[in-house]
């Protein structure tokens, strides 16, 4: 069982989840994580037991090659991270992938599994994991997506409402298109005694998160309650952007840009509210996880994933995507009523539990037990790497 990863050892959402499954399978299988490149000399996460790394395109030595210098022909331009891609990429990762001839290939993002659904050889297991949303991706990916995903064996989506927009999609569909969530990180530490005048949101500092829009209704929280802070647990590009909007506020010392941390498990259990503030989701894990730390959610309604995991009024709050005072308001709800806080906080823990490692896991493993069981496509066509290129170019509450 191989795994397609972009940078496994980088620090992101998708890693750390992907991480946690390939530590799943590894119980039973064998298990290697592919990172396409390798750009720090050890993986930030923990690697689980039994779970094997695999270099494709390693840049920490200086000399990188002549391909190096020249962008990707197989991955489109709109996709996010077209960026890390090269031809030294395309090649490596065409030469592993053909080089493969029984087992399963998991893909992670748009372009490995554009390129899985061109070079895969027909007796290859292949499945397109998403780890965002349909509607997250460019038009030009979306158009590839749409015309090129069924010629894989599986389609496996985060969400109910992306496993539809798939299905209305998809031209011609995979053998098996199917929604299997994430399983929630167990973090160390105890649940949040939900005491603390702190309010947390973890993640990079990217225009996608909406910090310039959480710290605008940190304004309004500030002023009727100056006494509570927020804390922004995360690094990115707008670091600066974000500190000088924090500055032109007046709200140094009550907006705290923290940085990255290790142990998450322990801020969330020293907060008594998390916030998600961003303008769209894949499937944001961080959700799950302050709720198994007993922590009461306010989030966005933004496409995808809120609404599938918070029940608005039983264990968090939702609110219209982008709405700066509806955000304060429903930050401030949560600080004016403990007794409502712990009503959510001990219904999040219960949520929390659906999607523990043991649950998801073995949703996985029947999913891939059929595939076995059906054997690879049969017409599913041998592609040339050569052919079909890409041109070089809820309703809020």
């Amino acid at each position: 069982m191989r795994i397609l990863l972009l940078h496994a050892n980088g620090m992101g959402g998708t890693i750390r989840t992907v991480f946690n499954l390939a530590g799943y399978l590894a119980r039973e299988h064998d298990v290697e994580i592919v990172s396409v490149v390798r750009e720090r000399e050890e993986p930030f996460f923990p690697v689980p037991p039994g779970v094997r790394i695999r270099y494709l395109d390693d840049r920490i030595p200086k000399r990188k090659g002549l391909l190096s210098r020249f962008p990707s022909r197989l991955v489109p331009k709109e996709e996010a991270a077209h960026h890390w891609f090269t031809l030294r990429t395309d090649l490596k990762l065409i030469r592993y992938i053909r080089g493969r001839r029984r087992g399963v290939l998991i893909g992670t993002r748009p372009g490995l599994n554009l390129i899985m659904s061109l070079v895969a050889p027909p007796e290859i297991i292949t499945i397109a994991q998403e780890h965002g949303n349909l509607g997250g991706h460019g038009p030009e990916v979306r158009k590839q997506i749409a015309r090129r995903y069924g010629r894989l064996d599986a389609v496996v989506t985060l969400t109910e409402t992306d496993l539809r927009a798939y299905e209305r999609a998809l031209k011609t569909r995979p053998r098996l298109l199917a929604q299997v969530p994430n399983a929630v990180t167990r973090l160390e530490g105890g649940l949040s005694a939900l005491t603390e005048k702190t309010v947390v949101a973890v993640g990079r500092l990217t225009y996608g998160k909406g910090y310039d829009l959480l710290i605008r209704a940190w304004a309004h929280v500030a002023a009727r309650y100056p006494d509570w802070t927020l804390r922004v647990f995360g690094d990115g590009p707008r670091r600066e952007k974000l500190q000088a909007q924090i500055d032109k506020r007046e709200l140094t010392g009550k907006v705290l840009l923290m940085g990255s941390v290790g142990d998450v498990g322990g801020e969330l259990a020293r907060s008594s509210i998390y916030v998600l503030s961003s303008r769209g989701e894949g499937m944001p894990m961080v959700i799950l996880e302050a709720m198994s730390k007993g922590v009461p959610v306010v989030s966005y309604d933004c496409p995808t994933g809120p609404a599938e995991l918070i029940t608005h009024g039983h264990d968090g709050l939702l609110v219209k995507p982008e709405k700066i005072h509806a955000m304060a308001d429903a930050i401030c709800t949560l600080i004016e009523d403990e007794d409502l806080r712990r009503r959510f906080g001990a219904n999040a823990v219960e949520k929390a539990a659906r999607y523990d490692l043991e649950v998801v896991g073995a949703r996985w493993e029947d999913l891939l037990d059929g595939l076995r069981r059906d054997g690879a496509a049969p017409d599913r066509p041998d592609q040339s790497a050569a052919r079909d290129l890409p041109a070089p170019t809820r309703r809020p509450r």
